[in-house]
Formats: C-alpha cells, sequence, structure tokens
C-alpha cells in the first residue's frame, strides 16, 4: 500500500473509495510499463462502477433520478478530494527538488561551486515551471470544492492543465540526461551525493515539522511517473459527471488532449529506447507479480517477483519507517529470452531444500490463534489502541514466519549467463502458473538485452505503482468486514471431465488455502486410457479460514525421467488443466449439494459440493441406537462382541499393516467417501464378507473408515469427564508433573477406551517407523487423529457463559485442536507407557470376537 507521502495513482490525483486524505492505497491495474511507456487506450477505471449502483424502482423514476444526481455529486466530490490530496503530496516533493536549487546556483558563482550551472539547469530542467502549473491549478480547485455543490465547476481547470502538458514532454525528454548528469555529479562531488541522498518532503499540509527524507533520483521520477497514467482520473471524474453537467465537454477535451499527448509520447520515446521493449512497436508491460520464498544459500528470503513482457525481475521490498514511501531492491534479473527451467542434470547440483518440520509450523498456527484470541478479548474489553497495535503487530510478526517457512515445492529457474535461482511454493498450481505464463510470453521474446543501472533503477521503481499484489496475504491485512474464510469440512465430489483430445491416464488433485497458503488435500485414483474419465470419488476436506477451491488435472507420465527432464525435474506427472471457484459462505451455507462445472484450458471437470461448518461437523451425536458399532458406545460394542478392543479396529488395523504402512500420506489422504459408506454399512449389520470387501478396496477408504469409526463415537475414546483434565495436564511446565499427570490420567479411562487406544498407539507408532515412505510423521498422526479421539461430545463443548470471556469460534477451535493434537503427540513420543493391571495386560491385544 502506499504510505503517507508517497505519490498517488495518477497526474491528477487517485480515485474515490480507497482510502483518505494523502495515505490512499494504490489499486490494481491493467499492465502499464514503468519507463515511462504508457497504456493510452481509452477504458475507463476499474476503481468505480456505474453498475454498483443498484437497480431501481420503475414506478419512482424521478425520485430514483434524483438520488443518482446527489450520489453522482457526492462522488465526484469524493473524487476531488482525493485529486487534491495528491497535488498536496505532488507539490511537496517538487518544493523539495528546488529547496537544494537557489544555494546550488549561488554556490556555482563563487570559487567553489558544487555544481557548474549547466549541470544544474541539466539536472533540475523544468522542475520551476511543473511547480508553478501544479500551484496555479491546486490554488483554483481548493475554494471551489470547500464550497461544494451539485452544479459547481471545475472542467476549466483541468482543460488548463491537460493544455499544459507540453511541459512534461520537455521534462521527459530530459529526463535521463538528467539522471545520467546526476549519477555522475554524485560520484564526483562528496557534498553534492550528500545532499542528493537528504532531501526533505512535507508529509501534509498541516503538519509543517513531519518531513520525510528522499533521495534526488526518487524525486526526479515523479514527475516521470505522474504523466504516464495522466488519463485515469478523468475517466473516473467523466464516470460520475452527468453528460448534461457544463463540466463535461470540458473534461472530455481534457482527455482527448492528454490521450493525444501519451501517444505522441509513446511514440517520441520508443525509438530510443530499445534495450527495453520487447521488440520495435511493443511497451513493457506487467503480467504477473506475486509474493514468493527464495531460497539464498540455505536461508529463506520474502521476495516480490514481477513478470514483464521481457524480463523476470526479483525484488526486496525495504523495511519503511518513519512514514517513508514504499520501495523496492533489485536483487537480481532475468531477460526471458535467456531464462529456462533447469534440467534434471542442473538440478542435481541445486541446493537441498532445508525442510520444516511440522510440529514447528503448528507451533506457529497455536501462537497465530492465541494472539487473534487477545486482540479479540481486547477488543471486546475497550482497551486501549496501543495494546491492540502490540498484538496485531506480534500477530504479523508470526504469520509472515509461517508464510516463509511453509512453502517445500522448488520452482527453478536459470540465466544463460549460468545463475541459477530456487523459489519456494506451496501450490503446483501456482507453479504451473508462473511456468504457463513465462512460457506463453518466451515464444514473443527474440533479443537478449542489458539494462543500465539507471534503467533498472527506474524499473524497479516502477513497480511500486505498477504492482497488482499489495501486501503479503496475511489476516492482518485484511478490512475487519472482509470475510474469515470457511471453517468446518467441505465434501466434494469429483464427478467426471471432458474435453480431452486423446485417451491418456488422468487423475485429479484438489488444494485449498489455509493460513494464507494452499496445500493439497486429496487426490483421485489414476484413471486408465480413456479421454472421458469418471471418477465418481468423494472427500472430506477440513477447511481452515478457506475461501478457494483448486482442482488440478494431470496426465499420469510413466516415462518418468523423459518428462522430468521436459518440465525442469519438478514434476513427473504433466498438467493438463487447472481451474478454481470460490468458495463464498452465502452460497453454501444451506448444506445441500450443489453441483458445478469448473473449466480449464478447454477441459470442464465437473463436480458436487456440500460445507458443512465446524460447529456442526464437530458435534458428537448421543447414541440412539443399540444395533451395530457406528455411533454406539465402545463398552457397548466390547461387550457385545466379548472383546476388548472392537472388532472393526482390529480389522482396519490389520488390512493397513498389511498392504499400506508404505502407502504415502496414509491417514492424511482422503479416501473415497462412496468406499468409507460401503464399509460402514457392512461392519454395522456384521457382514461376514467385509474382509473380502475390504481386500478389494483401496487402503485410503479402510484408513478412512476407522477414523470415521471414532470420529462417530457418542463421546471420546478420552471420555468427556477427563478431556479437561487432559487439556490442562498438557499445558502444564514441569516435565515430571506433566508425565505423572498424564499417565494417572490415560490408565483412569474405562477398559474398553484403554485398551483400544493402546492397541491404536503402538499401531500409529509402527506407521510413523516407515515415515521416510509413508511421509506421516508422529506429528501428522497425532494432527489427524488428536481432534478424532479427544474432540469432547456437544454439552461438554459449549461456549463461556460471561460474553467477556468468549473468543472468535474459529480462533477458540483453533486452539482447542492444537491442544487435541499436543495430548495424543505427548503419548506417541512417550518411550513406553506403564503397563495397566494383570488383568488388563492379559486381554491387551486379544482377537476374540
Amino acid at each position: 500500500m502506499a504510505q503517507p507521502g508517497s505519490p498517488l495513482d495518477a497526474l491528477f490525483g487517485t480515485p474515490p473509495g480507497f482510502g483518505c486524505a494523502s495515505d490512499r492505497a494504490e489499486e490494481p491495474r491493467r499492465p502499464q510499463d514503468g519507463l515511462p511507456y504508457i497504456d493510452d487506450s481509452p477504458a475507463s477505471s476499474p476503481h468505480l462502477s456505474s453498475k454498483a449502483r443498484g437497480g431501481r424502482d420503475p414506478a419512482e423514476p424521478s425520485r430514483a433520478s434524483e438520488l443518482d444526481l446527489e450520489k453522482g455529486s457526492e462522488m465526484r466530490k469524493w473524487v476531488l478530494s482525493g485529486i487534491l490530496a495528491s497535488e498536496e503530496t505532488y507539490l511537496s516533493h517538487l518544493e523539495a527538488l528546488l529547496l537544494p536549487m537557489k544555494p546550488l546556483k549561488a554556490a556555482a558563482t563563487t570559487s567553489q561551486p558544487v555544481l557548474t550551472s549547466q549541470q544544474i539547469e541539466t539536472i533540475f530542467f523544468k522542475v520551476p515551471e511543473l511547480y508553478e502549473i501544479h500551484k496555479d491549478f491546486y490554488d483554483g480547485l481548493l475554494p471551489r470544492v470547500q464550497q461544494w455543490s451539485r452544479q459547481q465547476r471545475v472542467g476549466d481547470l483541468f482543460q488548463k492543465l491537460a493544455s499544459q502538458l507540453g511541459v512534461y514532454r520537455a521534462f521527459v525528454d530530459n529526463y535521463e540526461v538528467a539522471m545520467e548528469t546526476a549519477e555522475k555529479c554524485c560520484q564526483a562531488n562528496a557534498q553534492f551525493a550528500e545532499i542528493s541522498e537528504n532531501l526533505r518532503a512535507r508529509s501534509n499540509k498541516e503538519a509543517k515539522d513531519q518531513t520525510t527524507k528522499n533521495s534526488l533520483e526518487t524525486l526526479l521520477y515523479k514527475p516521470v511517473d505522474r504523466v504516464t497514467r495522466s488519463t485515469l482520473v478523468l475517466h473516473d471524474l467523466l464516470k460520475h459527471t452527468p453528460p448534461s453537467h457544463p463540466d463535461h465537454p470540458l473534461l472530455q477535451d481534457a482527455l482527448r488532449i492528454s490521450q493525444n499527448f501519451l501517444s505522441s509520447i509513446n511514440e517520441e520515446i520508443t525509438p530510443r529506447r530499445q534495450s527495453m521493449t520487447v521488440k520495435k512497436g511493443e511497451h513493457r508491460q506487467l503480467l504477473k507479480d506475486s509474493f514468493m520464498v527464495e531460497l539464498v544459500e540455505g536461508a529463506r528470503k520474502l521476495r516480490h517477483v514481477f513478470l514483464f513482457t521481457d524480463l523476470l525481475l526479483c525484488t526486496k521490498l525495504k523495511k519503511q519507517s518513519g512514514g517513508k514511501a514504499q520501495q523496492y531492491d533489485c536483487k537480481w534479473y532475468i531477460p526471458l529470452t535467456d531464462l529456462s527451467f533447469q534440467t534434471v542434470d542442473e538440478s542435481e547440483a541445486a541446493p537441498s531444500i532445508p525442510l520444516v518440520l511440522d510440529e514447528e509450523l503448528d507451533a506457529m498456527k497455536v501462537k497465530i490463534s492465541q494472539i487473534k484470541s487477545d486482540i479479540q478479548r481486547e477488543k471486546r474489553a475497550n482497551k486501549g489502541s496501543k495494546a491492540i497495535e502490540r498484538l496485531r503487530k506480534k500477530l504479523s510478526e508470526q504469520e509472515s514466519l509461517l508464510l516463509l517457512m511453509s512453502p517445500n515445492m522448488a520452482f527453478r529457474v536459470h540465466s544463460r549467463n549460468g545463475k541459477s535461482y530456487t523459489f519456494l511454493i506451496s501450490s503446483d498450481y501456482e507453479r504451473a502458473e508462473w511456468r504457463e505464463n513465462i512460457r506463453e510470453q518466451q515464444k514473443k521474446c527474440f533479443k537478449s538485452f542489458s539494462l543500465t543501472s539507471v534503467e533498472l533503477q527506474m524499473l524497479t521503481n516502477s513497480c511500486v505503482k505498477l504492482q497488482t499484489v499489495h501486501s503479503i496475504p496475511l489476516t492482518i491485512n485484511k478490512e475487519d468486514d472482509e470475510s474469515p474464510g470457511l471453517y468446518g469440512f467441505l465434501n466434494v465430489i469429483v464427478h467426471s471431465a471432458s474435453g480431452f483430445k486423446q485417451s491418456s491416464s488422468l487423475y485429479c488433485t484438489l488444494e485449498v488455502d489455509s493460513f494464507g497458503y494452499f496445500v493439497n488435500k486429496a487426490k483421485t485414483r489414476v484413471y486408465r486410457d480413456t479421454a472421458e474419465p469418471n471418477w465418481n470419488e468423494e472427500f472430506e476436506i477440513e477447511l481452515e479460514g478457506s475461501q478457494t477451491l483448486r482442482i488440478l488435472c494431470y496426465e499420469k507420465c510413466y516415462h518418468k525421467t523423459r518428462l522430468a527432464k521436459e518440465d525442469g525435474g519438478e514434476s513427473t506427472d504433466r498438467i493438463v488443466g487447472k481451474g478454481q471457484a470460490q468458495l463464498d459462505p452465502q452460497t453454501l451455507q444451506d448444506r445441500d449439494w450443489q453441483r458445478t462445472a469448473i473449466a480449464m484450458n478447454g477441459i470442464e471437470v465437473k463436480l458436487s459440493i456440500k460445507f458443512t461448518s465446524r460447529e456442526l461437523s464437530l458435534k458428537r451425536m448421543p447414541s440412539r441406537k443399540q444395533t451395530g458399532v457406528f455411533g454406539v458406545r465402545i463398552a457397548v460394542v466390547t461387550k457385545r462382541e466379548r472383546s476388548k478392543v472392537p472388532y472393526i479396529v482390529r480389522q482396519c488395523v490389520e488390512e493397513i499393516e498389511r498392504r499400506g504402512m508404505e502407502e504415502v500420506g496414509i491417514y492424511r489422504v482422503s479416501g473415497v467417501a462412496t468406499d468409507i459408506q460401503a464399509l460402514k454399512a457392512a461392519f454395522d449389520v456384521n457382514n461376514k464378507d467385509v474382509s473380502v470387501m475390504m481386500s478389494e478396496m483401496d487402503v485410503n477408504a479402510i484408513a478412512g473408515t476407522l477414523k470415521l469409526y471414532f470420529r462417530e463415537l457418542p463421546e471420546p475414546l478420552f471420555t468427556d469427564e477427563f478431556y479437561p483434565n487432559f487439556a490442562e495436564g498438557i499445558a502444564l511446565s514441569d516435565p515430571v508433573a506433566k508425565e505423572s499427570c498424564m499417565l494417572n490420567l490415560l490408565l483412569s479411562l474405562p477398559e474398553a477406551n484403554l485398551l483400544t487406544f493402546l492397541f491404536l498407539l503402538e499401531h500409529l507408532k509402527r506407521v510413523a517407523e516407515k515415515e521416510t515412505v509413508n511421509k506421516m510423521s508422529l506429528h501428522n498422526l497425532a494432527t489427524v487423529f488428536g481432534p478424532t479421539l479427544l474432540r469432547p461430545s456437544e454439552k461438554e463443548n459449549k461456549p463461556p457463559a460471561n460474553p467477556s470471556q468468549a473468543i472468535s469460534m474459529t480462533d477458540s477451535w483453533s486452539l482447542e485442536v492444537m491442544s487435541q493434537v499436543q495430548v495424543l503427540l505427548y503419548f506417541l513420543q512417550l518411550e513406553a507407557i506403564p503397563a495397566p493391571d494383570s488383568r488388563r495386560q492379559s486381554v491387551l491385544f486379544s482377537t476374540e470376537v
């Protein structure tokens, strides 16, 4: 976002509705060239749309028309107020340039000049004239806005300002010479170098004593930056000026003059700047930008990466202080003609990715949830803003750290000069998107080039204006009324896909966003040798503040070495399509199945989705039946079976240990919901063929059945009675006291609960022994099973009665889930658990039915 004292959107100011006064946010806009090529197409600004005014009642046309006129007048005033704020800032920058001119000119006539008169004239060329033009415009506009009425006229001022754009032509023509002269003078004269780095500009009109430090280079770029977008606000002003208003023809004339001026500027500058264009007649434009993590000598660094029509630019956002404007440092750039994706042989020498333990990431999430809870408490208690600001700063730090440490998917680019760079991305969707965008643009690039230091600085400076992603995707950057996302469970049925041109082996994966980044949540089976796959697989995906569902369609490649070389050594299967759907709370709240189709590169994938909120999905339903096993108290089942561990638990564990111990993501990857429901029904009716059914099913469906059994218990395995004690015990800081407390609580569980848990615990430890193959660590298993085994039933899970003690539902759930994970992880990490009494021990692993 733009900071106080930064230049605003366009030559005439910033459109309304985005911030206030001189501290207005920069808005996403069409890609434009920043050097100083511009997109001078007459399309209206995207900032405001008259369509947003809403529908009218046909029965009251006159009243609606009157309301429209009032609203239009109000919007004009807001636009003009933004223009005034922008003009104040711009004038302060021009004043800062003029301030050293007088003493420099005086010194030029002495025996020890800092600069010669010619050098001063070259560096500050046309700056006094620009100041006078805008001072005159500001002084004329201010009283008219202060005395605002619907019929107030301002068009003549804009018409006059547009007619003086010729001064900008002279400034732009001289700009490159001015920058080169300034650079040489700084190198030759230390005194001028000191002056050029410490120019002070007023922060705003009221705070005369508050100034921000700017460099000469930054300030000289302001007029160039301003003139490159001189039509945007005129579009907005015209949009809210009725055709019958006297200003309308004057503003149209000003817009015509501005567009003609910008076209001529482009035509004149292009031949002189061939190194800054893709090819003759085309201008550099921003195609895509994003915050990414770069791996630098084993360390993770946050970068803002910009893809232009002819190069890839990697920058670092400078730290801001004292209201200083946002600035970027260039770390490196690669012309697209020189860029390639590393082959397997090259990537073998690439640096290994330092993985962050899941425990560390979860600890960050716990801190984030706790800080959010603290912020909510402070707000409810009406505490001072300083305390909340301190917490918000902590929240920003923790969320930034999580986003920095979570990605682990490599995206490597290589330059023809021999240098390679590695980014870490959390989503295969994003990696594929970057690769596709770069490859598509490379088809239009033919010549290599290099940028001068001045050109590179100008390009980097332009990124502040051109960026479309203005902030790291943190909660702290969301507005209060912005959706926090969905918390709960999303059931997705992947039905089928069509549009493939030839038969191949196909599968899909599903991604959702969580804590600001995307994670892979589910994968369909591979449908072999077909152009019309019909998966019809259902998945249950847990959502944590999620707003978007992504789907990727892959072609399974059985010639992995060949494909990996083609695709940069980063993927063994080829993405043939990708798309996404927004998870709209209003649309999904009715909990009914909704069919949808996602189009992707000529392919269409058909889905059905259903959302269940966390409050509803995590409710344990009281037992209402005595038959079957699902939803029946565990003591009832074991007594009926004359066993100590339910048959369903033993059967599922036996089958998983037979053929699922090396399955990647076992217990984490969703099984097919229809298979899980079929197994549930078979166990409920004591089907004799259940073992045969299991042997024919995907092992993830069996794992899903076991999890579903524990989830549907009317009371958690750790019981409602003891759950609060486990939560308190795990929070103890003294390790001896914690162990004593936790073991005593465990051995106090009812016999069926205890023996079933110990049976499951030993199984999970054996699963974790295969972690190098199945990627399921003890922590991963605790994350999956913790809430399933410990989540209390509804009567034990009510929110606090005292509203002042309440915290937001989402953060409360997050903290509780983290506590449940920690309890199970504690027992998984214990080397040995003291045996219960001999009577229990003798039947611990009994298999009698």
